[in-house]
């Protein structure tokens, strides 16, 4: 047991520090007379990661406020072999107001990366890329497939659809058959260095604020 009487490390004094200094502290009484304000928010203060407009929001509220404008785009992220780059793609759909995040293959992800904006964002796993295509063919989406793979269209030159599902393979092995089978068109992001790929996470944000340049979400 940490004695509390010993004196502790300028690293945890400078990260409680930082995690005071973000949001805001306990609401001043009268409280606001809004349903969107959750109580306990109020009462204890608001150091959540999200934007001022949403301090004090219950996560519900939050939630109906951005389903009012999501985009017409879905992603999807393959999970095979438990890719740790699932929690950025996710902060990046909260980030670019995707409608939907489909996770394929395993359940389990890491939700780390995602820093808590999992909970304002529709995830909807699939055990298999066959149940994904089944799903996503019940709403008219176009598969769109986001890797350096040959016959791939450089995104910067290419028409993305509208309706559609962004897909992500994962690190190393890239878009697996099964799904390359499935897309309607195959997108590659330039890349100028000497690495062979940029990491599915960074890959997302990409595809996403294009998708966005495109259809007037930007």
């Amino acid at each position: 047991m940490t004695d509390p009487r010993a004196p502790r490390s300028k690293g945890a004094e400078f990260e409680e520090d930082r995690v005071a200094s973000v949001g805001v502290g306990p609401h001043p009484e009268p409280w606001p007379d809004d349903p969107r304000l959750d109580p306990a928010l109020l009462e204890e203060g608001d150091r959540r990661n999200v934007i001022d407009r949403y301090r004090y929001w219950s996560v519900e509220a939050i939630t109906s406020d951005l389903d009012a404008r999501r985009f017409d785009y879905h992603v999807a992220v393959e999970n095979f072999k438990h890719d740790l780059n699932i929690g950025t793609v996710v902060r990046n759909a909260n980030a670019f107001l995707a409608k939907r995040v489909h996770i394929v293959g395993a359940r389990r992800w890491n939700r780390r990366g995602a820093m808590c904006t999992d909970r304002y964002v529709h995830i909807e796993h699939h055990e298999s890329v066959e149940a994904f295509a089944r799903s996503i063919a019940l709403e008219s989406l176009e598969i769109v497939g986001v890797d350096l793979l040959p016959g791939s269209v450089p995104i910067e030159r290419a028409k993305l659809p509208r309706a559609c599902v962004l897909v992500f393979g994962q690190e190393g092995e890239g878009i697996s058959e099964a799904m390359r089978a499935r897309c309607s068109l195959l997108c590659s992001i330039a890349q100028f260095g000497s690495t062979r790929s940029i990491n599915a996470g960074v890959a997302s944000g990409i595809a996403m604020h294009w998708w966005l340049a495109q259809h007037g979400g930007v």
